[in-house]
């Protein structure tokens, strides 16, 4: 194992509630999508899950569509090699995309969510998780039928809390008016699992923003960096052994969009917040990045993504770049970027429904 300095005490660690749960999580969690059990296996994955954990990292995120279970595997394998004390982690996966590929393999039919999370727990080799996700929207299936479903997953034992991957506010409401809040009485989704950095910011901070104050919708954020974009290692081309070329075919839409007008603006912004980044916080965009999301306070956790254990340090030098980031410091961002979701259109009357519509 490569020695990594020890630089962050992870007692230091902030935590937030996830929605209003009273589960809490680290600000920064990692994640095991394209690396853990894909491009990184073995003993390297051991390495960076107990790095992540020495920093203060106690949240992994995982999917049984990563990897097709491997991830799901190498983590709970680096658990229990590691003898990490289960009380003290905070383990989330996901289903829709089953590893197998059959007629029920996937989905989140009744049948797919109480067969897809046993299998998860088989793989990851515990008796429960502690937040099961239903990665992607089913609109194939009743929301009835997928509320009453993660329940009785939750009834069971097997997961304590279950939450959203890219869902649309519209079903978050669903699943939490119809058939929650006012019918059926059931536990409904606290939190989603979105994409949200300085590039992609609609979601997030517009459509989301009723369900936060309405049912105190939780956030574990996916893509801080854009996937690399907002490192600046993209700016002069894809380099050998970089994410988008790894992955080219999964990343083939967005290498190709550089090469537009939107992807050379979207580099001259990254090179702005570089400079800004270097010459007034004394940082990297990476960190930037990743603390301009973190300081959100809809931002429950962001989920970071490692190939080796020395990344997952640097990155959480973003920590101490988010006390640095005052209102005239937001505003210099904003300035570059030009791309703050506007507000829904009033007319100085109040909203009269939960989406902000009159």
């Amino acid at each position: 194992m490569s020695v990594v300095k020890l630089e962050f005490n992870p007692k230091n660690m902030p935590f937030r509630r996830l929605g209003p749960s009273g589960l809490r999580v680290p600000l920064f969690s990692l994640g095991g999508w394209l690396t853990l059990g894909g491009t990184v296996i073995g003993d390297p994955v051991k390495d960076i899950i107990k790095v992540a954990f020495e920093n203060g990292i106690n949240m992994f995120d995982t999917a049984e569509a990563y990897a097709k279970g491997r991830s799901e595997e190498e983590m709970g394998r680096v658990i229990k090699e590691l003898g990490l004390r289960r009380t003290d982690l905070i383990i989330t996966t996901k289903l829709f995309w089953g590893p197998r590929g059959g007629p029920n393999d996937g989905g989140l039919s009744r049948k797919h969510i109480i067969d897809g999370t046993k299998e998860s727990l088989e793989r990851l080799g515990l008796d429960y998780v502690d937040v099961i996700f239903a990665h992607r929207p089913d609109v194939s299936v009743p929301m009835e039928e997928i509320v009453r479903a993660f329940n009785w997953v939750i009834e069971k034992g097997w997961a304590y809390y279950w939450a959203t991957s890219e869902w649309s506010a519209y079903e978050v409401e669903e699943a939490q008016r119809k058939y929650v809040a006012t019918r059926l009485g059931l536990q409904g989704p606290i939190a989603e699992q979105c994409q949200h950095n300085m590039f992609h910011r609609e979601r997030p901070e517009k459509e989301y923003s009723p369900l936060y104050k309405k049912y105190e919708l939780g956030t574990t954020v996916f893509s801080a960096l854009a996937s690399g974009l907002l490192t600046g290692k993209y700016n002069d081309g894809v380099p050998e052994g970089s994410r988008f070329a790894t992955h080219l075919k999964f990343f083939k839409g967005t290498v190709d969009s550089l090469q537009t007008e939107e992807g050379f603006t979207k580099i001259r912004k990254v090179k702005e917040l570089s400079t800004l980044a270097e010459q007034e916080l004394g940082c990297s965009v990476t960190h930037l990045a990743l603390a301009w999301v973190a300081k959100n306070p809809n931002t429950s956790t962001v989920i970071l993504g490692a190939s080796r254990p020395e990344q997952v340090v640097d990155n959480l030098k973003a920590l101490e770049v988010i006390p640095k980031l005052t209102s005239e410091i937001m505003d210099k961002i904003e300035a570059i970027l030009e791309n703050k979701p506007a507000p829904p259109l009033s007319f100085g009357r109040p909203a009269l429904d939960s989406f902000g519509r009159l």
